[in-house]
């Protein structure tokens, strides 16, 4: 990771370069996905152990650049939540690849995962006491049809491997929940390192019981190049989120599901059925309304505190 990528010139500091990165940042997620599915379906990597070797990888290729400007504090008031916050985004990452070892198609597996702001949604009203209005709770439930229609769990094609992508949806939506807690007593610097430095460990630990195989000279050569993708695609998300405003680059997230489709098609010959756009336009739209009206909200506080 280079110090130009981290440090754009003034050239690339336009809300227009937050749209390049976010894009980016998909295209390098969409490579992930395809590798990892490749090193755990075609290569004979456990899922365990894939999933603990790309967070080791990507942890090892990131190193040198936080070294070099100097690793966060860990320093933290609630150590318990930070430590149960990184048990879940790693049992996330053990579910996504789980599902993908398990031959889930990569675009059904990224528009099921897009549910997850709905479960955030759902679980800041439930569990944080935030107020949810009507039309959120519209939102939620269109999201979570189109999820519905996505896994179609009467058909005959349905498998419970397709669950694997919902629940780390919902993990990562846990995550996500006891960030915003966090976040009110530490400092942001603080919850990103404890995800930095715990991920990869966390994993291991979780790898151990089924135990750890080491991969082939192919199979080091494709997990190598997930992990350093895995580091780049991150890189690209914070570069993305420091050029322009949350509300502008968010869209711009969502090509992330043609590309993964068009990734799935070209490395498995998976052509997604007509259920999987229904769902995802539903998932996409839901989605886009809760941003518009998150942004309404913003601009509306801003206006009456000023």
């Amino acid at each position: 990771m280079s110090q130009t990528l981290l440090t754009p010139s003034p050239a690339l500091r336009a809300p227009s370069a937050g749209a390049l990165f976010m894009i980016a940042a998909g295209v390098a997620f969409a490579g992930v996905n395809t590798l990892e599915q490749i090193a755990t379906t075609r290569l004979g990597i456990p899922a365990p152990t894939a999933a603990f070797l790309q967070y080791a990888v990507a942890l090892v290729a990131v190193l040198p650049w936080a070294l070099r400007h100097g690793l966060p504090s860990l320093r933290t008031r609630r150590p318990f939540l930070q430590a149960f916050r990184v048990l879940l985004a790693a049992l996330g990452v053990q579910a996504w690849v789980a599902g993908l070892a398990h031959g889930v198609p990569i675009g059904q597996a990224v528009a099921l995962v897009m549910t997850s702001p709905f479960v955030v949604t759902l679980g800041a009203g439930l569990l944080l006491g935030e107020r949810v209005s009507a039309e959120r709770w519209l939102a939620v439930t269109a999201g979570f049809v189109g999820g519905l229609i996505i896994l179609d769990p009467f058909s005959a094609s349905f498998t419970a491997a397709s669950l694997y992508p919902l629940a780390a949806a919902v993990l990562w939506a846990g995550v996500s929940l006891m960030q915003k807690r966090l976040l009110a007593e530490d400092s942001p610097e603080a919850v990103a390192a404890w995800l930095l430095l715990m991920l990869a460990p966390v994993n291991f630990l979780l790898a151990l019981p089924a135990g750890l195989a080491m991969p082939s000279a192919s199979g080091w050569i494709t997990i190598i190049a997930v992990g350093i993708l895995t580091a780049a695609a991150q890189a690209l998300l914070t570069l993305a989120y420091a050029r322009a405003d949350a509300a502008y680059v968010q869209p711009f997230d969502h090509v992330k599901l043609p590309l993964n489709v068009l990734a799935g098609w070209i490395a498995f010959g998976w052509l997604p059925p007509s259920r999987l756009w229904l769902g995802a336009a539903l998932i996409v739209g839901a989605s886009m309304f809760l941003l518009w009206r998150e942004s309404r909200t913003a601009a509306a506080y801003s206006a009456s505190s000023s």
